[in-house]
Protein backbone atom coordinates (compact mmCIF):
# COMPACT_ATOMS: atom_id res chain seq x y z
CA UNK A 1 0.00 0.00 0.00
CA UNK A 2 2.76 2.48 1.29
CA UNK A 3 4.98 1.56 -2.71
CA UNK A 4 5.82 4.86 -4.22
CA UNK A 5 8.65 5.21 -6.77
CA UNK A 6 11.28 6.59 -4.44
CA UNK A 7 10.55 3.30 -2.29
CA UNK A 8 11.15 1.25 -5.54
CA UNK A 9 14.13 3.05 -6.68
CA UNK A 10 16.00 2.69 -2.78
CA UNK A 11 14.58 -0.96 -3.03
CA UNK A 12 12.86 -0.72 0.42
CA UNK A 13 9.85 -1.07 2.23
CA UNK A 14 8.44 2.03 3.22
CA UNK A 15 8.45 5.41 2.24
CA UNK A 16 9.84 6.32 6.02
CA UNK A 17 13.54 8.40 5.92
CA UNK A 18 15.32 8.69 9.48
CA UNK A 19 16.47 11.90 9.72
CA UNK A 20 20.11 12.23 9.83
CA UNK A 21 20.82 14.10 12.76
CA UNK A 22 24.83 15.23 12.97
CA UNK A 23 26.39 14.92 16.02
CA UNK A 24 25.64 12.15 18.18
CA UNK A 25 21.83 10.98 17.75
CA UNK A 26 22.30 8.80 14.68
CA UNK A 27 24.77 5.95 15.96
CA UNK A 28 25.16 2.39 13.73
CA UNK A 29 22.46 0.85 16.04
CA UNK A 30 19.76 3.56 15.40
CA UNK A 31 20.52 3.75 11.48
CA UNK A 32 20.39 -0.43 11.01
CA UNK A 33 17.51 -0.61 13.93
CA UNK A 34 15.37 1.70 11.11
CA UNK A 35 16.78 0.24 7.71
CA UNK A 36 15.98 -3.47 9.53
CA UNK A 37 12.48 -2.37 10.24
CA UNK A 38 11.79 -1.60 6.71
CA UNK A 39 12.76 2.55 6.35
CA UNK A 40 16.03 3.85 5.32
CA UNK A 41 18.42 4.67 8.24
CA UNK A 42 20.59 7.45 7.56
CA UNK A 43 23.81 8.55 9.21
CA UNK A 44 24.30 12.19 9.82
CA UNK A 45 28.06 12.53 8.99
CA UNK A 46 28.62 16.37 8.60
CA UNK A 47 31.03 16.39 11.72
CA UNK A 48 32.41 12.83 11.29
CA UNK A 49 36.38 12.73 10.34
CA UNK A 50 36.58 10.35 7.45
CA UNK A 51 38.31 7.30 9.36
CA UNK A 52 35.11 7.51 11.58
CA UNK A 53 33.00 8.08 9.10
CA UNK A 54 34.68 4.94 7.57
CA UNK A 55 34.28 2.62 10.63
CA UNK A 56 30.69 3.96 10.86
CA UNK A 57 29.57 2.51 7.48
CA UNK A 58 31.50 -1.23 8.17
CA UNK A 59 29.56 -0.94 11.87
CA UNK A 60 26.29 -0.27 10.41
CA UNK A 61 27.26 -3.01 7.47
CA UNK A 62 27.44 -5.62 9.86
CA UNK A 63 23.77 -4.69 11.32
CA UNK A 64 22.11 -4.88 8.15
CA UNK A 65 22.23 -5.85 4.98
CA UNK A 66 19.28 -3.68 3.91
CA UNK A 67 20.11 0.25 2.26
CA UNK A 68 20.94 2.94 4.32
CA UNK A 69 21.98 6.15 3.66
CA UNK A 70 24.83 9.25 4.64
CA UNK A 71 24.26 12.90 4.79
CA UNK A 72 27.52 15.50 4.63
CA UNK A 73 27.46 19.09 4.75
CA UNK A 74 28.06 20.55 1.58
CA UNK A 75 31.73 22.23 2.03
CA UNK A 76 31.67 26.17 2.89
CA UNK A 77 34.57 28.61 2.85
CA UNK A 78 32.97 31.12 5.40
CA UNK A 79 34.68 34.45 5.75
CA UNK A 80 34.77 36.46 9.43
CA UNK A 81 36.92 39.15 10.52
CA UNK A 82 39.38 38.46 13.08
CA UNK A 83 37.95 40.95 15.30
CA UNK A 84 34.46 39.20 15.51
CA UNK A 85 36.29 35.81 16.64
CA UNK A 86 37.96 37.40 19.16
CA UNK A 87 35.01 39.14 20.35
CA UNK A 88 33.23 36.19 20.44
CA UNK A 89 36.14 33.78 22.11
CA UNK A 90 36.19 36.16 24.78
CA UNK A 91 32.60 36.39 25.23
CA UNK A 92 32.04 33.01 25.95
CA UNK A 93 34.93 32.20 28.14
CA UNK A 94 32.45 33.75 31.02
CA UNK A 95 30.94 30.20 29.84
CA UNK A 96 33.92 28.41 29.77
CA UNK A 97 34.95 29.71 33.29
CA UNK A 98 31.35 28.95 34.82
CA UNK A 99 32.00 25.02 33.16
CA UNK A 100 35.85 24.91 34.64
CA UNK A 101 37.07 24.85 31.27
CA UNK A 102 40.53 26.57 30.09
CA UNK A 103 39.86 30.15 28.74
CA UNK A 104 40.35 30.98 24.73
CA UNK A 105 41.13 27.31 23.43
CA UNK A 106 43.16 26.68 20.74
CA UNK A 107 41.54 25.82 17.19
CA UNK A 108 43.54 23.85 14.67
CA UNK A 109 40.42 23.70 12.22
CA UNK A 110 36.90 24.35 11.95
CA UNK A 111 35.28 21.39 9.83
CA UNK A 112 35.94 18.02 8.52
CA UNK A 113 37.18 17.83 4.81
CA UNK A 114 34.17 17.84 2.39
CA UNK A 115 36.62 16.40 -0.21
CA UNK A 116 37.76 13.39 1.87
CA UNK A 117 34.70 12.63 3.06
CA UNK A 118 33.01 12.37 -0.12
CA UNK A 119 36.20 10.04 -1.11
CA UNK A 120 34.66 7.51 1.99
CA UNK A 121 31.33 7.60 0.12
CA UNK A 122 32.57 6.57 -3.25
CA UNK A 123 35.11 4.01 -2.08
CA UNK A 124 32.33 2.31 0.44
CA UNK A 125 29.71 2.25 -2.45
CA UNK A 126 26.91 3.51 -0.03
CA UNK A 127 23.34 3.40 -1.44
CA UNK A 128 21.77 6.48 -0.75
CA UNK A 129 24.19 10.21 -0.09
CA UNK A 130 22.23 12.89 0.85
CA UNK A 131 23.37 16.82 1.46
CA UNK A 132 22.42 19.74 3.58
CA UNK A 133 23.51 23.26 2.71
CA UNK A 134 23.91 23.06 -0.85
CA UNK A 135 24.68 21.33 -3.86
CA UNK A 136 27.63 19.36 -4.29
CA UNK A 137 29.67 20.10 -7.48
CA UNK A 138 28.88 18.04 -10.87
CA UNK A 139 31.97 15.97 -10.91
CA UNK A 140 31.01 14.74 -7.65
CA UNK A 141 27.35 14.30 -8.51
CA UNK A 142 28.55 12.17 -11.56
CA UNK A 143 31.39 10.58 -9.85
CA UNK A 144 28.25 9.03 -7.31
CA UNK A 145 25.98 8.35 -10.36
CA UNK A 146 28.73 6.12 -11.93
CA UNK A 147 28.68 3.58 -8.43
CA UNK A 148 24.60 3.91 -8.51
CA UNK A 149 24.73 6.45 -5.58
CA UNK A 150 20.61 7.46 -5.51
CA UNK A 151 21.85 11.00 -4.67
CA UNK A 152 19.37 13.54 -2.83
CA UNK A 153 19.31 17.20 -2.23
CA UNK A 154 17.67 19.43 0.56
CA UNK A 155 15.28 22.52 -0.24
CA UNK A 156 13.50 24.85 1.93
CA UNK A 157 12.33 26.82 -0.95
CA UNK A 158 11.05 25.68 -4.14
CA UNK A 159 13.72 28.14 -5.68
CA UNK A 160 16.16 26.29 -4.16
CA UNK A 161 14.22 22.30 -4.97
CA UNK A 162 14.29 23.87 -8.89
CA UNK A 163 18.25 23.93 -8.26
CA UNK A 164 18.58 20.96 -7.03
CA UNK A 165 16.74 19.48 -9.82
CA UNK A 166 18.45 21.13 -12.33
CA UNK A 167 21.83 19.52 -11.18
CA UNK A 168 20.86 16.69 -11.34
CA UNK A 169 20.59 15.31 -8.09
CA UNK A 170 17.63 12.11 -8.13
CA UNK A 171 15.11 13.43 -4.82
CA UNK A 172 14.80 15.80 -2.95
CA UNK A 173 14.18 16.79 0.79
CA UNK A 174 11.56 19.50 1.45
CA UNK A 175 12.22 20.86 4.89
CA UNK A 176 9.60 22.39 6.32
CA UNK A 177 9.93 25.25 8.90
CA UNK A 178 8.90 23.11 11.92
CA UNK A 179 11.82 20.39 11.62
CA UNK A 180 14.68 20.19 14.24
CA UNK A 181 18.43 20.65 13.52
CA UNK A 182 20.11 22.95 10.86
CA UNK A 183 18.15 24.82 8.35
CA UNK A 184 19.04 23.67 4.94
CA UNK A 185 18.73 27.34 2.74
CA UNK A 186 21.22 27.87 0.78
CA UNK A 187 19.76 30.48 -1.96
CA UNK A 188 18.37 33.47 0.89
CA UNK A 189 18.43 34.45 4.40
CA UNK A 190 17.36 31.65 6.78
CA UNK A 191 15.03 33.27 8.37
CA UNK A 192 13.60 34.29 5.00
CA UNK A 193 12.93 30.06 4.23
CA UNK A 194 10.46 29.77 6.84
CA UNK A 195 7.63 27.45 5.01
CA UNK A 196 5.66 25.16 6.57
CA UNK A 197 5.41 21.83 5.87
CA UNK A 198 2.28 21.67 4.72
CA UNK A 199 2.25 24.66 2.30
CA UNK A 200 5.92 23.69 0.80
CA UNK A 201 5.53 20.47 -0.13
CA UNK A 202 2.68 20.24 -2.62
CA UNK A 203 4.43 23.81 -3.91
CA UNK A 204 7.83 21.80 -4.72
CA UNK A 205 5.81 18.77 -5.96
CA UNK A 206 3.92 21.06 -8.96
CA UNK A 207 7.36 22.27 -9.68
CA UNK A 208 9.74 19.89 -9.93
CA UNK A 209 9.15 16.03 -11.26
CA UNK A 210 11.65 14.25 -8.97
CA UNK A 211 10.15 12.59 -5.99
CA UNK A 212 9.97 14.68 -2.82
CA UNK A 213 10.29 13.61 0.74
CA UNK A 214 8.61 15.23 3.28
CA UNK A 215 10.07 16.62 6.41
CA UNK A 216 9.29 18.65 9.74
CA UNK A 217 7.09 18.16 12.33
CA UNK A 218 6.07 14.56 11.09
CA UNK A 219 5.97 12.27 14.17
CA UNK A 220 3.81 9.54 13.24
CA UNK A 221 1.02 7.78 10.69
CA UNK A 222 -1.10 10.61 10.60
CA UNK A 223 1.79 13.12 9.10
CA UNK A 224 2.82 9.91 6.53
CA UNK A 225 -0.74 9.60 5.39
CA UNK A 226 -0.76 13.46 4.81
CA UNK A 227 2.28 14.08 3.51
CA UNK A 228 1.88 11.16 1.18
CA UNK A 229 -1.60 12.80 -0.25
CA UNK A 230 0.28 16.43 -0.57
CA UNK A 231 2.35 14.45 -2.95
CA UNK A 232 5.50 13.43 -1.61
CA UNK A 233 7.14 10.21 -2.04
CA UNK A 234 8.09 9.67 1.69
CA UNK A 235 8.54 11.23 5.03
CA UNK A 236 11.73 12.21 7.00
CA UNK A 237 11.39 11.96 10.43
CA UNK A 238 14.18 12.85 13.16
CA UNK A 239 12.86 14.28 16.64
CA UNK A 240 10.72 11.08 16.45
CA UNK A 241 13.49 9.06 16.89
CA UNK A 242 15.47 10.77 18.88
CA UNK A 243 14.39 9.40 22.46
CA UNK A 244 14.45 6.06 21.22
CA UNK A 245 17.05 3.50 22.86
CA UNK A 246 19.09 2.95 19.86
CA UNK A 247 19.24 7.33 19.33
CA UNK A 248 23.14 8.63 20.33
CA UNK A 249 21.20 11.29 22.07
CA UNK A 250 22.73 12.40 25.32
CA UNK A 251 20.12 11.16 28.46
CA UNK A 252 19.53 14.62 29.78
CA UNK A 253 18.87 15.69 26.19
CA UNK A 254 16.53 12.80 25.52
CA UNK A 255 15.05 13.70 28.81
CA UNK A 256 14.03 17.02 27.33
CA UNK A 257 12.35 15.97 24.46
CA UNK A 258 9.48 13.70 26.37
CA UNK A 259 9.21 16.35 28.48
CA UNK A 260 9.01 19.72 26.25
CA UNK A 261 6.37 20.66 24.07
CA UNK A 262 5.26 22.35 20.70
CA UNK A 263 6.33 25.52 21.87
CA UNK A 264 9.23 24.84 23.31
CA UNK A 265 11.39 25.60 20.38
CA UNK A 266 12.74 28.80 18.91
CA UNK A 267 15.65 28.97 15.67
CA UNK A 268 18.57 30.17 16.89
CA UNK A 269 22.18 31.22 15.20
CA UNK A 270 23.72 30.86 18.75
CA UNK A 271 25.34 27.59 18.73
CA UNK A 272 26.51 27.33 15.12
CA UNK A 273 26.69 30.59 13.07
CA UNK A 274 23.67 28.74 10.89
CA UNK A 275 20.06 28.75 11.75
CA UNK A 276 19.03 25.80 13.43
CA UNK A 277 15.80 24.95 15.43
CA UNK A 278 16.52 23.30 19.00
CA UNK A 279 15.04 23.50 22.90
CA UNK A 280 15.38 27.13 24.14
CA UNK A 281 17.93 26.97 26.54
CA UNK A 282 19.92 29.90 28.76
CA UNK A 283 22.48 30.13 26.29
CA UNK A 284 20.42 30.65 23.53
CA UNK A 285 18.55 33.15 25.38
CA UNK A 286 21.76 34.99 26.78
CA UNK A 287 23.12 35.35 23.08
CA UNK A 288 20.04 37.20 22.04
CA UNK A 289 21.56 40.21 24.38
CA UNK A 290 24.91 39.56 22.69
CA UNK A 291 26.26 42.70 20.99
CA UNK A 292 28.80 41.70 18.37
CA UNK A 293 28.45 39.54 15.18
CA UNK A 294 28.22 35.40 15.80
CA UNK A 295 30.92 34.49 13.61
CA UNK A 296 29.33 32.21 10.73
CA UNK A 297 28.95 28.43 10.58
CA UNK A 298 31.05 26.41 11.04
CA UNK A 299 33.41 28.61 12.92
CA UNK A 300 30.80 29.57 16.00
CA UNK A 301 29.83 25.65 15.65
CA UNK A 302 33.77 24.69 16.40
CA UNK A 303 33.78 27.87 19.21
CA UNK A 304 31.09 26.54 21.11
CA UNK A 305 31.85 23.10 21.13
CA UNK A 306 33.99 22.48 24.06
CA UNK A 307 30.90 24.10 26.47
CA UNK A 308 28.37 22.04 24.95
CA UNK A 309 30.34 18.83 25.58
CA UNK A 310 31.33 20.22 29.41
CA UNK A 311 27.47 21.19 29.70
CA UNK A 312 26.23 17.30 28.55
CA UNK A 313 29.28 16.12 30.47
CA UNK A 314 27.69 17.90 33.70
CA UNK A 315 24.22 16.82 32.80
CA UNK A 316 23.44 20.18 32.30
CA UNK A 317 20.66 20.97 29.22
CA UNK A 318 21.40 24.44 29.56
CA UNK A 319 24.38 25.20 27.33
CA UNK A 320 24.07 21.87 25.50
CA UNK A 321 22.23 22.32 21.30
CA UNK A 322 18.90 20.56 22.37
CA UNK A 323 17.89 19.98 18.23
CA UNK A 324 14.63 19.42 17.88
CA UNK A 325 11.02 19.83 15.74
CA UNK A 326 7.46 21.25 16.34
CA UNK A 327 6.10 17.68 17.15
CA UNK A 328 7.59 17.54 20.70
CA UNK A 329 4.36 16.53 22.35
CA UNK A 330 4.38 13.61 20.32
CA UNK A 331 7.60 11.87 20.76
CA UNK A 332 8.07 8.57 22.79
CA UNK A 333 11.19 6.31 23.93
CA UNK A 334 10.23 3.31 22.32
CA UNK A 335 12.63 1.38 20.14
CA UNK A 336 13.24 2.20 16.66
CA UNK A 337 11.51 -0.66 14.82
CA UNK A 338 8.57 0.09 16.84
CA UNK A 339 8.23 3.37 16.10
CA UNK A 340 8.68 2.58 12.04
CA UNK A 341 6.24 0.03 12.98
CA UNK A 342 3.51 1.86 14.52
CA UNK A 343 3.59 4.73 11.82
CA UNK A 344 2.87 2.73 9.17
CA UNK A 345 0.21 0.71 11.57
CA UNK A 346 -1.65 4.26 11.83
CA UNK A 347 -1.26 5.17 8.67
CA UNK A 348 -3.07 1.63 7.48
CA UNK A 349 -5.58 1.96 9.38
CA UNK A 350 -6.62 6.13 8.57
CA UNK A 351 -6.30 5.11 5.03
CA UNK A 352 -9.07 2.19 5.94
CA UNK A 353 -11.12 4.98 8.29
CA UNK A 354 -11.15 7.10 5.60
CA UNK A 355 -12.02 4.39 2.32
CA UNK A 356 -15.04 3.71 4.50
Amino acid sequence: MFETELTRTLKIRYPIFQAPMAGGPTTPDLVAAVSNAGGLGNVGAGYLTPDQLRSTIHEIKQRTDQPFGVNLFVGEQPVESEEAIAQMASYLDTYRYKLGLTPNPSILKYSESFEEQMQVILEEKIAVCSFTFGIPPQDMIQAMKQRGIVVIGTATTVEEAIQVEASGLDAIVAQGSEAGGHRGTFLNNGSDALIGTMALVPQMVDRVSIPVIASGGIMDGRGLVASLALGAAAVQMGTAFLASPESGAHTTYKQKILSAHEDSTAITIAYSGKPARGIRTTFMKDMQQYPGTIPAYPIQHTMTKDIRQASAKANNPEYMSLWAGQGLRLANDHAAAAIVKQTIDQANMLIQKMSK
